[in-house]
């Protein structure tokens, strides 16, 4: 099996778990980062199964934060097949709209996987990635019309976000920049682009974190292993509860462009390192 984590301490998992909770909601790449700080640190790769699967601790923090969200669209959900009409109001739509929204991201993940997490964690391919969805963040702030709330996407308006998602497999893409960034472009504003992200991502991050635990708990990973996972999903529900709330309002304040600024920073000082 590919990406079972390497030796860990109980103390880097905690560092791992914070690295997870902090970045997997702002647009700069949980899956990098999770990469980046054990290479610098000179600590062993944790993997990119031990990496999906602490994002159920961020997974947990969404469901917290947007329960009356996700209460309201479960209902609408609802509703919508019992009378049979999934256009039944705007929040049924939604509902409805983020299955085949969320296909892309499956299926290009389940057809890649092998490919994902092993050549795709090359750090040129991640600095390369923040560099390049750094720059599409920064053309969708500039052609945005910024002028839309969750009720008025349409069916279509979310399928194109669903495909911005998928870009998230590339590590260093972030799937929260990937549907920030498509949200822009559908003319969201900044604020309802971040909450669709979150709300978008709920499937995706569930199917891909608790297939991963599967995996890494067939693959015997032993009790100090299933110890330091436990510790990262629980530092990581907590800090990733604090980073939604902090996210919004940044976003209504100053927009993405700090996070494009940091990505292309990041990304050339990877680079650089690289080759020096």
């Amino acid at each position: 099996m590919t990406g079972v984590p390497g030796p860990m301490t109980p103390a880097q998992a905690v560092l791992l778990g914070l690295v997870q909770g902090l970045t997997e909601f702002l647009p700069i790449s949980s899956t990098a980062h999770l990469r980046i700080v054990p290479h610098f640190l000179g600590w062993s790769d944790p993997g990119a199964a031990f990496s999906a699967a602490i994002q159920l601790g961020t997974l947990l923090a969404v469901f917290i934060y947007f329960a009356a969200d996700i209460r309201r669209l479960t209902r609408a959900a609802i509703d919508g097949l019992v009378h049979r009409d999934l256009h039944r109001s705007p929040d049924t739509l939604m509902a409805w709209a983020i299955v085949p929204a969320t296909i892309p991201i499956v299926v290009f993940g389940l057809g890649f996987k092998d490919y994902i997490e092993t050549e795709l964690r090359n750090l040129s391919v991640i600095s390369t990635a923040l560099i390049v969805l750094a720059l599409l963040l920064l053309l969708a702030e500039s052609v945005s019309r910024r002028d839309r709330s969750l009720g008025q996407l349409t069916f279509w308006r979310i399928q194109i976000i669903g495909w911005c998602q998928a870009l998230a497999l590339v590590p260093g893409c972030s799937r929260s920049g990937s549907t920030i960034m498509g949200g822009l472009f559908v003319g969201l504003s900044r604020h309802e682009a971040a909450r669709f992200s979150f709300l978008l991502g709920l499937p995706a991050i569930a199917g891909s974190g608790l297939f991963e635990l599967m995996e890494l708990i067939a693959a015997d990973i032993g009790t100090d292993g299933l110890v330091n996972l436990g510790i990262g999903i629980g530092v990581a529900a907590v800090s990733g509860y604090v980073s939604i709330g902090f996210l919004l309002r940044f976003l209504e304040r100053f927009g993405t462009h700090a996070f494009a600024f940091y990505r292309i920073a990041l990304g050339i000082g990877i680079l650089y390192s690289l080759h020096a």
